[in-house]
């Protein structure tokens, strides 16, 4: 009768997660899953592109909701150097109707009922109707607390500022503009192709996701070169100190009460890509693009051609 022979154990193969890769990155033979995706790891944002994105979402936030605030004390917005009370660009106000209270929102000559959101919300434990344009739950630090509200917007803002001039200075100079921002031909000559992905929800894989598309790349330099700046002169012209120093340039944007409106419009404008680029986050796996953001590392979606 034979005896049985030991069998020795087979060698590691460069696939296997036993190899040398795989145990060099920790990965035990337990975990393939895991080993696939150590090998797809990628250093996507640095250190200082995290932390300047952190102090912005902060700011903005406050800034946002102690803007609306300050909107409050006066809901209406005007063209020109005066406000005219009689005739407004845009208010949102509330109207005494038989039956109480309803909100209603004027653009340009149109009327929108627009209750239970702008110009009339309930508050308090009772729930009773108020008249107020923005409601209590998108203003700090209160609904009527215009004083408050003015130190907490211009304080966040100068901070916003400080922050994004460090972010300019940065990616200058360390060619974050340069290698993570700027499209290249190729990218805006196939500019439709990446608009078709966008609305069919195909979102890249492989080497194509280790780079922002064309699409994020022009909304984030829209956003950084147009937007923000335009937001951050027109709230400074709002100033009657900055306007007394620096005389003469406030009517460049048509008036104290036009950059009053080109400063809503361009906040509502920044609101408008936040929710886009949330939304966006959400659908193209939400985790993973959370934690390149906190840690830098983010696991690079597998190329079905490649698999």
């Amino acid at each position: 009768m034979a005896t049985p022979t030991a069998r020795l154990p087979a060698a590691p193969s460069a696939k296997s997660p036993t190899a040398p890769a795989a145990v060099a990155s920790g990965v035990t033979a337990l975990d393939p899953a895991a080993a696939r995706a150590a090998a797809r790891r990628f250093y996507r944002h640095r250190l200082p592109v995290r932390v300047m994105h952190w102090i912005n979402v902060v700011c903005l936030t406050i800034l946002l909701m102690s803007g609306l605030t300050i909107f409050n004390a006066h809901p209406a917005l005007y063209w020109g150097r005066d406000s005219d009370f009689a005739h407004p660009w845009v208010s949102i106000t509330a109207l005494q109707m038989p039956g109480g209270i309803v909100g209603v929102t004027r653009v340009a000559g149109h009327e929108f009922v627009t209750q239970g959101v702008l110009g009339a919300s309930r508050s308090g434990p009772a729930g009773e109707w108020v008249a107020r344009a923005f409601p209590s739950w998108a203003t700090i630090p209160g609904p009527q607390w215009l004083s408050m509200g003015r130190h907490w917007h211009f304080f966040f803002a100068w901070l916003f500022v400080i922050n994004g001039a460090a972010y300019l200075l940065y990616g200058l100079f360390s060619g974050h503009f340069r290698h993570d921002l700027l499209p290249t031909r190729t990218e805006l000559r196939n500019i439709g192709t990446s608009i078709k992905d966008h609305l069919l929800f195909r979102h890249p894989s492989g080497e194509a996701a280790k780079r922002y598309n064309v699409l994020q790349n022009l909304a984030y330099l829209a956003v950084i070169f147009g937007l923000l700046p335009l937001l951050v002169v027109a709230g400074m012209a709002m100033s009657p100190r900055l306007d007394t120093v620096f005389t003469g340039w406030v009517d460049l944007l048509g008036g104290r009460q036009s950059a009053r409106t080109l400063h809503f419009l361009a906040a509502t404008g920044l609101l408008l890509f936040v929710l886009v680029h949330v939304f966006e986050v959400i659908v193209s796996g939400a985790w993973n693009h959370l934690r390149s953001m906190i840690t830098g590392w983010y696991v690079v979606p597998q190329d079905k051609t490649e698999q």
